[in-house]
């Protein structure tokens, strides 16, 4: 029976439960291996003028300290000490200028972790500080930006606002948000002959790592490898920020000869790493009396950090989904990527597409509530239409085909009972009312392929052994979103076989060279259509041969190729089935008639180019849809939100493992309600990071999920394409959490008559949510002047707008 559609277990939820899952530091230090931390910048903004470290050298234990002097790059002609996935300009260490908080400045080595801990405290900096850049709008006043700004344009846009009957224009604030995967940046880095450097990482990326490593050693890509065999969680937060710990750890073993090993601890991480870009962006929309746009206007700044790492790449992808589900006949989408002195920003499941879906959601929620309509029939008049040539293009010109976006509405509004519901929580609001309800709708259409086209590759090594059992090496790392259970299953499909008998190897660049990153929710697409090629060219010697194996002259069965099947663990020829041969019987047969048992196979995925110059092109293979309902309710004293009930549907192809799919839903939806509702990042006046554990950043709990949730997938017959017609589930559900957001919203709309637009910023936290209750009132009520009544409001203004609310 084919294991491809059926829940088979994630590979290492045995080894997950039973505790024995090896994570980096579970491996057993190596005799002689050092312990690395490092010393980190002390202030936002300055130069380094000193660095004094006697006496952290004096402390029993401390073997070497390490400066930017001492990386190999530092000294070669026309090298700089610098890296970077898109712009060479952040530094390996701190030379001179320093850039935000925590930047690594020196690195430490010692026979313990807490001895290096305390000699990397006892280090003393000499620095001459200067006034940051800690917001967004510092950034833009001073005109400090990170590369080009960046325009996608369709229609006249300018003509549709002169003649427009409606015009709506706001400002949206969305947060940052933290990873918090559950195991820290971590690497070992362990010398070997001729210089040679075997690095074993925590990361989404080995060939960035290895290529980063060999740069700042000055070394050749043919002397580092870099391995992953799992990551605690990765989120986006491991594809280049893993990089620099990487380079601390090797930076070590090159010089000292001996094993070293960096682990951070949780407060440091979170201190010293980029997250999820926080943005600022204005916005206009002009459409008619049914609500149907007509255009849109807006403009992105993202949160960048210090330096580029890849926030040029999130700022595209938001552009490019600001569209989202819905046709814009005229559009006018500019980003620009601010610098700040803040640890740089950088990749987080959705990577910039939450930022620009949720500002046309709020657009189109904000037309219903200008128009007196109900949000859901306005998102249904604006939503892309499949096969309507009018109806189906994006404002970067791609069209949109193959869907079920209006069959996914129709459904979830049946199933999710949702006319009976709103038109409930309308005749339930009150003034005097303790609680108050809200309901909305959300979509989402997520494009999937990295937009930058050489990354759309991926390759695999398949070896079959002669007891019938294969192992399959790719480029894909497996941080618990059941990749290499998926791969497994394909690959035992194409020998008929059981996916116990396929193993998933150690991701290592010796074996799988020059990949990409398993970020952009390809990670399944690019390494099983990679591995499937590996298998066929595989599969077409073994029926050849068996062909030549189970021919019969004497009974009029010549050799036929293409009579031969691999199912159920035996090979065998359809016109003669029990003729048959269990599938390891026949490997070893076929070794030893020297046919050959392994391939590697390669991938690039078809048809997609986007022209960054022009913002036209095809930059997506297909998209992931879907839509949800969320309903919440709020107490008006606290500003407290519960999420009442939850009905997600949507189309993920033919799933290939329904029930990592169904994990990969719930939890995706549940971290964009996160990043929607309570997830604040708080940095002090000097831009240090105030909420550095899940003490004082609050992710979501299990009294934070849906009391009620129902999730189900919609077929889709026109879906054709990519491995076994499945897409790919890893990020688009991260971005119906909006939904959650805009029943907030709906919310609050219902406290005022009047359709006034309140600006609502995300993460709507309670603090925020109390805020936009106060205003309405006070809108409502004109301000009494008497004492009393004023002083309170001030009272709960001031408690609002603490910086350390949570």
């Amino acid at each position: 029976m084919p294991s491809v559609g059926e829940a088979i277990p994630h590979d290492s939820a045995r080894f997950h439960v039973t505790g024995s899952a090896a994570f980096l530091d579970d491996l057993p230090p190596l005799a002689g291996e050092l312990f690395v931390d490092f010393v980190p910048a002390p202030i936002a903004a300055g130069r380094l003028q000193s660095i004094d470290a006697q006496e952290a050298m004096r402390l029993p234990g401390v073997m070497a300290l390490f400066t930017a002097a001492d990386l190999p790059i530092y000294h070669l002609p026309g090298r700089v000490n610098a890296f970077g996935p898109i712009f060479h300009d952040e530094p390996f260490l701190v030379a001179d200028e320093i850039s935000y908080v925590g930047q690594p400045v020196a690195v430490v080595a010692a026979l313990d972790r807490h001895i290096a801990r305390r000699a990397a405290a006892m280090v003393k900096l000499e620095c001459e500080p200067s006034e940051p850049i800690l917001s967004i709008d510092q950034a833009i006043a001073a005109g400090a930006f990170i590369g080009p700004r960046r325009v996608i344009r369709q229609g006249n846009v300018d003509a549709a606002f002169a003649t427009a009957p409606h015009v709506l224009q706001g400002h949206l604030r969305t947060g940052g948000q933290e990873q918090l995967y559950f195991e820290s940046q971590a690497c070992i880095a362990i010398p070997g002959e001729g210089g040679s450097l075997r690095v074993i990482a925590s990361t989404q990326n080995p060939s960035e790592t290895q290529q980063v490593v060999a740069e700042a050693l000055g070394l050749s890509l043919h002397q580092v490898v870099c391995e992953c065999k799992r990551m605690g969680g990765g989120f986006g937060g491991k594809e280049t920020q893993s990089a620099i710990p990487a380079v601390m750890a090797a930076l070590v073993a090159h010089h000292t000869r001996r094993s070293a090993r960096i682990v951070y601890r949780k407060d440091q991480d979170m201190i010293v790493t980029g997250k999820r870009h926080d943005y600022q962006t204005q916005y206009r929309a002009a459409f008619d009396d049914e609500g149907r746009l007509l255009a849109i206007d807006v403009e992105f700044h993202s949160n960048g950090g210090a330096f580029a790492d890849l926030s040029t790449s999130v700022m595209e992808r938001s552009m490019l989904h600001v569209d989202n589900a819905y046709r814009i006949p005229a559009a006018r989408i500019t980003g620009q990527v601010c610098r700040l002195n803040l640890p740089p920003n950088t990749a987080f499941r959705g990577f910039g597409g939450p930022q620009g879906v949720v500002v046309i959601e709020n657009i189109l929620q904000e037309i219903a509530i200008t128009l007196g309509k109900d949000a859901w029939d306005i998102r249904r008049l604006n939503t892309y239409r499949d096969g309507d040539p009018q109806r189906s293009i994006t404002p970067y010109g791609q069209v949109v085909r193959d869907h079920v976006l209006h069959e996914t509405l129709d459904e979830l509004e049946r199933t999710s009972d949702y006319r009976r519901r709103i038109a409930e929580i309308a005749r339930s609001h009150s003034s005097s009312d303790v609680t108050l309800r809200g309901i909305a709708m959300t979509q989402i259409k997520f494009g999937i392929s990295f937009t930058t086209r050489f990354l759309n590759q991926g390759n695999a090594l398949v070896n079959v052994f002669t007891d019938g059992s294969i192992q399959v090496s790719t480029g894909g790392t497996e941080m618990g979103q059941g990749l290499n259970t998926k791969i497994r299953q394909v690959v035992a499909d194409q020998f008929g076989i059981d996916p116990d008998l396929v193993s998933l190897m150690n991701t290592s660049t010796e074996k799988n060279h020059n990949t990409s990153p398993t970020a952009a929710s390809a990670g399944t697409d690019l390494n099983a259509m990679a591995a499937t090629e590996a298998c066929e060219s595989i599969r077409r010697r073994m029926a050849n041969y068996a062909a030549q194996r189970l021919a019969d002259p004497e009974r009029g069965l010549s050799p036929s190729a293409e009579h031969i099947r691999f199912e159920r663990g035996m090979v065998f020829d359809t016109r003669d089935p029990l003729s048959s041969l269990p599938f390891g019987i026949f490997c070893d047969s076929a070794r030893r008639d020297r046919i050959d048992l392994g391939a590697r196979g390669f991938y690039a995925t078809p048809g997609v180019d986007f022209n960054r110059e022009t913002g036209k092109g095809t930059p997506f293979h297909y998209f992931t849809t879907g839509a949800a309902v969320a309903e919440v309710s709020i107490d008006r004293l606290t500003g407290e939100t519960t999420i009442d009930r939850v009905d997600l549907l949507m189309d993920v192809g033919k799933m290939i493992n329904p029930g990592i799919d169904h994990g990969q839903i719930i939890g995706g939806f549940v971290q964009g309600a996160g990043w929607c509702t309570m997830e604040e990042l708080v940095h002090d006046h000097q831009g240090c990071l105030l909420s550095t554990s899940p003490t004082t950043y609050k992710i979501p709990n299990i009294t934070d999920f849906p009391l009620t949730f129902n999730l189900a997938t919609i077929e889709n017959t026109k879906h054709r394409i990519n491995v076994r017609r499945s897409k790919a589930v890893g990020e688009p559900p991260l971005m119906l959490g909006i939904a959650v957001w805009m029943a907030i919203k709906h919310a609050l709309s219902c406290l005022d008559d009047k359709r006034s637009l309140y600006p609502l910023p995300l993460p709507a936290t309670p603090a925020v949510i109390l805020e936009a209750i106060t205003k309405i009132r006070h809108t409502e009520r004109q301000a009494p002047t008497h004492g009393g009544e004023s002083q309170r409001s001030m009272a709960v203004s001031s408690a609002i707008k603490s910086p350390l609310r949570s």
